[in-house]
């Protein structure tokens, strides 16, 4: 008797109804629910691709690691943990950073940027040299220090790595008054030849601007100070043991941070748009869903015959129920297996042929696609309760 509510189901489900119009019902309603779950696995798999677009550009822009005072700006990097990083296989690198915002000036053009101090082992072995669109990535010509600057500042300001003109970067000297009537006697100044343009993302190429950690301190006033120490791991090492470790060793003077908590109004921002764009799938699901209540109210009408039957054959309301439910359910079901299927077809067709191409000139010339399992799982999990619920409704009311 367990399997006999199941058995009857099935054969609802594929023969043939008296009605023509109850197939023709049910059958939108499995096409429904199928293009349903493959537009749920499409759509979050070409939002995980331009998400991985975006960690891979925070990749080069920021370190796995970054070491920040817990109060306070700037500290000097003197703790015995940052030999120990350093004596590591798993770190790759590590470099000093002296980061401030500052007063630029180009010619008669001005604007605030984020100047970023670098030491000789980030201007060797930074990744943001891969993100030049015009010059070479130095930060020294001989003993002359120059410039990198981020592309859409550099557009604001009129600058151009062949002009001669210097790039002037102003910060308030801390140990000078301010002077109302002069206030340019109170700033700090350096001239830089620009030698670079970078484009990382929108935020950093409208404010960014690398500089030797030289001459940002002596913008800043400062002799062995930085902001942040910088740690690059090798690939595969385990972030996380690395960042327990390391915690543990500098104690709570200092703030050890991983990846998506150095962006983690970014990361949080992105996890919240995804949860937008399913609950929104999720919803177009619940309205096509309505063909199978409709297709299941149907047949439950036109199976009155069948009902009486089984009920003098002993049947029980309950069992009587159990039928219909099954029947609405594996309706969704089928269509859902159907979407699993054509989804990850197409996701798959899509990121090793790239047939869907991205409009406009962008470094990436078709639509970028990364299936994850989870997105599989909850996609399964949503399109298979609202089925349930969708079932167990019309079902009850016998």
């Amino acid at each position: 008797m367990t399997n006999l509510p199941l058995r009857i189901a099935f054969r609802y489900l594929f023969a043939r109804k008296s009605h023509n119009v109850i197939n023709i019902i049910s059958g939108i309603g499995m096409a429904g629910m199928a293009l349903g779950t493959a537009a749920l696995i499409i759509i979050l798999s070409v939002f995980n691709g331009f998400n991985a677009l975006v960690s891979d550009a925070l990749g080069d822009a920021d370190p796995d690691i970054s070491v920040k005072p817990a109060k306070g700006k700037y500290f000097i990097p003197d703790h015995e943990a940052f030999q120990w990083a350093y004596s590591q296989d798993e770190v790759l690198n590590m470099s000093s950073v002296l980061e401030e915002q500052a007063f630029l000036s180009y010619g008669s053009a001005q604007a605030l940027g984020r100047v970023k101090g670098l030491d000789s082992v980030a201007e060797e072995e930074s990744p943001l040299a891969g993100h030049i669109v015009d010059g070479r990535f130095l930060l020294h010509r001989g003993d002359l220090p120059q410039a990198v600057v981020g592309a859409s500042l550099a557009q604001s300001l009129g600058l151009n790595t062949r002009f001669l003109t210097p790039l002037e970067i102003h910060y308030p000297d801390r140990e000078t008054q301010l002077s109302l009537s002069n206030p340019a006697a109170s700033l700090r100044s350096v001239k830089l030849l620009p030698s670079a343009i970078l484009s990382v993302n929108a935020e950093l190429d409208a404010t960014l601007v690398l500089v030797p950690i030289e001459t940002m301190r002596e913008l800043l006033g400062y002799e062995r100070e930085v902001s942040s120490v910088e740690i690059r791991l090798r690939e595969g090492v385990d972030q996380g043991a690395m960042v327990k470790a390391l915690s543990e060793r500098l104690g709570p003077d200092y703030r050890v941070l991983d990846r998506k908590r150095q962006n983690e109004a970014i990361f949080r921002m992105m996890q919240y748009e995804k949860l937008a764009i399913y609950l929104i799938l999720i919803f177009v699901v619940i309205v096509i869903a309505f063909n199978i209540y409709s297709s299941l109210t149907m047949l439950i009408i036109e199976k009155g015959d069948d009902i009486g039957t089984l009920k003098s054959l002993g049947a029980t309301p309950q069992l009587i129920r159990r039928i219909f439910l099954l029947e609405g359910w594996l309706s969704s079901l089928v269509g859902m297996l159907a979407g699993l299927v054509l989804g990850i077809a197409f996701v798959w067709l899509q990121s090793r042929f790239g047939f869907i191409k991205m409009p406009g000139n962008y470094a990436f010339s078709a639509y970028p696609v990364v299936l994850k399992f989870t997105d599989i799982l909850w996609t399964t999990a949503g399109v298979a309760l609202i089925g349930f619920i969708i079932a167990l409704t019309p079902s009850k009311r016998l």
